[in-house]
Order: structure tokens, then sequence, then C-alpha cells
């Protein structure tokens, strides 16, 4: 049964020997599938592509000229083998910040008609027939957010030589006429040449065209310039750039997969999963997170610190949610002891989801509680601060009791003070009766229609002061 919200207070004694490990699932209360680019824009237009393609041979020409350009064709060795081009900054708590909505597009039929390295569909084409020559990895979670504060790095997958730069373009795009991006290309050793488009505005390296990057050196930060419909890396590469007419422009995948049929081995030092099922963060909230339309930057309403009265909203972050897997959730107290422990079953395949919970009255103890998160031999744990909860035997009341205790139907109420409110809980923190009273306060309470057994009675004064007892009917 999923905890219904005390509004005023937190319940304070739980019976040492009701072990509330044994609830073994609880409904998500909001969430589900996040989409990037659920329209398809193009990344680039045919006219964007020659115009880069031609941007890089006249870069290759005037180094060449000016005897500045590294590669050398007599000497040319084996292709690169990338790293990651995506690093999360420093210091960030997010467990990562990626997914990928799209592989480069295998069939240059169109439309509609798409293959990905893995023979699968996670590409796309359009009717004007573009076919998608990247693979496009986008922040998770809130992009925009990330992207505002630097949060995503973009770094050189291999060493090699910058060969053009632009950094002054516009970065909160969210169409086709999002105009050119901000981008960095960098040759290296073998002739290859990788593109990071769509970078954030004035972010780039410091480093001019010409100068040499080493293998995860900062190149930018992951914007949404150009055509875009949110901050990401478009990464796209290419084995031969055609000079004075002499070879051609030569598009890798640098997946290795069944289904490419431009390259057959594996340009990457590790190459990762087709999909790659990840826990991107475990976060908790004051409130659940906003995702407006683009370009707004999300209200994420993170928060770490917490009153022992307060809704405490626990997010979970997926990157390639994997159906027929389940993902076990504890919510930690700071003693160690484990108040809650449930799985949640994922019944469907999304590049990336999100989903909370909520609790309240179950706030007992101050100090350091832990939200953790373990899914496929992955634990991610996140911590958050209650403060403001009444220890055992802690009396806001100094004279206030119950009698008799145990009861049969009715409870008197002994107080100096005005008792204003009064709200009955059972074990499992649902409230069963709320009493107000705004004259003479209150003085007693029936309750002949509860069933035999512990609960707790949650007091309000006139004056704020608030105390909680555990009433036994039998």
């Amino acid at each position: 049964m999923k905890l219904n919200s005390t509004p005023f207070f937190a319940v304070i004694f739980l019976l040492t020997a009701y072990s509330f490990q044994a609830q073994t699932h609880f409904t998500p209360d909001g969430g589900g599938q996040f989409v990037f680019n659920e329209n398809k824009i193009p990344c680039l237009t045919d006219e964007q592509r020659t115009a880069v393609l031609n941007e890089l041979k006249t870069s290759i020409q005037e180094l060449k000229t000016q005897n500045r350009l590294s590669y050398n064709q007599a000497n040319r060795g084996s292709h690169p083998l990338f790293i990651w081009p995506i690093k999360k900054k420093d210091g960030l708590e997010y467990n990562d910040v990626w997914g990928i909505s799209n592989y480069v597009d295998q069939n240059p039929s169109y439309p509609n008609q798409v293959l990905d390295y893995n023979c699968g569909s996670r590409t796309y084409d359009t009717t004007g027939g573009y076919n998608h020559a990247g693979m496009d990895i986008f922040n998770w979670p809130f992009s925009w957010k990330m992207m505002d504060y630097d949060e995503v790095e973009i770094i050189a997958a291999a060493p090699g030589q910058i060969l053009y730069k632009a950094s002054s373009n516009f970065d909160r795009s969210c169409s086709l006429s999002g105009g050119n991006w901000n981008a960095v290309y960098v040759q290296h050793a073998d002739g290859s040449v990788a593109l990071y488009g769509h970078m954030k505005q004035n972010s780039l390296t410091t480093k001019n065209v010409g100068e040499m990057v080493a293998a995860g050196e900062f190149l930018g930060i992951v914007g949404s310039s150009g055509n875009s419909t949110g901050p990401h890396l478009h990464f796209e590469a290419y084995s031969e750039v055609e000079l004075n007419g002499v070879g051609q422009d030569v598009l890798i995948d640098p997946y290795s997969g069944t289904c490419n049929s431009m390259n057959v081995d594996t340009w990457w030092q590790n190459q990762k999963p087709y999909n790659n099922p990840n826990i991107n963060a475990v976060l908790t909230h004051s409130s659940p997170p906003v995702f407006p339309t683009c370009p707004t930057q999300e209200t994420t309403n993170e928060s770490t610190n917490f009153d022992a009265s307060a809704t405490v909203y626990f997010g979970l972050y997926m990157r390639d949610q994997a159906s027929g897997t389940s993902i076990n959730l504890k919510i930690i107290k700071p003693d160690n002891s484990v108040l809650y422990n449930w799985d949640f079953n994922f019944t469907d395949n999304y590049y990336a989801s999100w989903w909370y919970w909520y609790f309240s009255g179950i706030y007992d103890m101050n100090g350091e509680w832990k939200w953790q998160a373990t899914y496929q031999g992955q634990t991610v744990t996140h911590s958050f601060n209650i403060t403001g909860a009444l220890g055992i035997g802690e009396e806001e009341f100094n004279n206030t009791s119950i009698y008799p205790n145990p009861f049969n139907n009715v409870v008197s109420i002994s107080s100096p003070l005005k008792i204003e409110k009064a709200i009955v809980v059972d074990m499992l923190g649902k409230q069963i009766k709320v009493i107000s009273n705004n004259s003479e306060g209150i003085k007693e309470i029936n309750l002949e229609t509860l069933s035999n057994g512990i609960y707790f009675l949650n007091l309000e004064s006139d004056s704020g002061q608030r105390k909680t007892i555990k009433i036994i009917k039998e």
C-alpha cells in the first residue's frame, strides 16, 4: 500500500518488531518515457553538410600551404580508436549524464526505411531524403539545466589537429530553422576527421585552428545550436575527405555490427553495448520536476534538506530502460536500518525514462537518510537530510496524556494546552481520521469504528506544538 500524506507531522514511533521491508512494491506516482527529438529534426541539411565538408577541405588546404598540416599521407597509419566523447563535469552528483537517441542510418532509401549498425531502427530518415549520418548523444536528465550550468562536457575522442571551429551561433534552437551550429572538427593522424556539433555558444576550447588536442581534452559544452530540438552532441566521422577532386568523402559508422556496411571493425577503444541500461541519477525533490517545452530550462525542484513534516519526492532517472528487468529501491534511515525495500518492474523499452514516488509521515529520525537504487549489479545512492523529527520520549506537550490506553471505543485527551487538531494514523502511515476544533479544543475522540490494533495519534496545539502518542485499541 502506498503511504498517504500526513500533513503536519511525521510518525515518531515504529514498533521494532514490525519490518517495513515486507513491502514489496510501490506504484510510481509519476514519470514515464522521455523522448529526444521526437519530430526527427535533421541535424544537418544537405546544404549544411556540403558547407561543412567544404570548410574542412579549405582548412586542410590552408594548413598545408602554411606547412602546418599535421597529417602526412605518406606516413598514414591505422584509424584511431575513439574514447567516449562525453564527460560529466567534475563534482556533479549525477551518476551519468547522457543517452543515445540515434545511430548512423545504414539504409540510403527513405522515408521510414532505416537500419542501424545492429540491424535495428535506432536512427531516422526524412521524406526529404535525409539519412542520419552520425550519432546523437543527448543530455539526460534535465538537458537544458545541465547545458546552462556547463555540466556535460565534450572531449576529444582521439588525438588530432583542429581543422575548424565555430562558437558564436545561437544555442537554444528547437527546430529545423536553427541555422548553423557551433562545432569543432578534428583531423587524426590517419587523415580521418571527427565532427563535434551543436555545441553551446562561446563554450569552445580556447585553442585555435591548427593546434593539436589530446584524447580526452576539453572541446566544449553540449548545446543546442544549429538544427536541434535540445542539447545533444552530434558526433560524425569520415575516414576520407576528398581534396582537389581526388578521393571521396567517406562517412564511417564507428560501431562494428552485423548491419554496418560502411566499415568492418570498430573505431572505439571499448565499444559500448547497443542498449546500455544504466541508472543516470537518483535524486530527492521538494515537488515533482517540471519538463517545459523547448528551450525553457527544467524546474528540477531538487533538494537534499527536508523537515520531518515534509513530503519528499524520490526520483529515478534511467537510460535504456529494458523491458522484463527490475530495479531494487530502498529508503534507508540514519541508523542504516532499511525503512522500505521494494522492486519496480520495467515493462517497456525506453531510451530514457524517469519515475518518482512520494512519502510523508515516515521521517522519525534526524540525520542523513539514503535513497538507493540497484540495477543489474550497479548501486547508486543519494543522501538527504531530515531535521525537526521528535525523538522517542521527546515531549512537546509536557503534561499531555491519553487515557485510557489501551482503549475500547473512546480516548480522552488531558492537556494544559488547547488541542486544535488530531490525526489518527495506522502502522503504514495511512490517515484514518482527522479531527479539527477551533473553539474549546479537542477533549475526546470516538474511535469505535477502528479495528483492534496499534495506531498513532498526532496532536497539534493552537500554538503549533506537536506530539505523537502510540495508542492501542483492544
